[in-house]
């Protein structure tokens, strides 16, 4: 099997994106409220929290399914053009969230998405 290194890097970005939007739908409003303070202090974000998580919601999602399609493509018919599209949606997701964490100045939160981004990026790379 030569897509291994890839196949294992996608089921990690489809649990990581999968399990976070499930989180996001289930506990809406509790993320809500915790980003409401989390960004309080950031012009850009402090009154449009609940638009911005559904952007991450719904970037997520598609991040998700595509990763897992990816997964099954590869293991079907070895194609790999899914793959590679949940592997740039995943670095489009990762980004987005990075510019909120620095906007945010948790630079802590950032380097944790810092290292989420090289997994992604390692996909994108063997998957093009």
């Amino acid at each position: 099997m030569t897509n291994t290194a890839s196949i294992l890097v996608l089921i990690f970005l489809a649990v990581t994106f999968i399990q976070s939007a499930y989180d996001k739908v289930f506990a809406w409003k509790d993320n809500v409220d915790w980003l409401k303070g989390h960004f309080a202090n950031t012009s850009l974000l402090k009154n449009n929290v609940p638009l911005a998580l559904g952007i991450i919601l719904l970037l997520e999602l598609v991040t998700g399914v595509l990763t897992l399609v990816g997964c099954a493509q590869i293991l079907i018919n070895g194609d790999r053009a899914f793959g590679f599209y949940g592997a740039v949606f995943s670095c489009i997701t990762l980004i987005l969230l990075l510019l909120g964490q620095r906007l945010a100045k948790d630079y802590d939160g950032a380097r944790t998405i810092a290292i989420y981004f090289v997994p992604a990026v390692l996909a994108v790379f063997w998957l093009s």
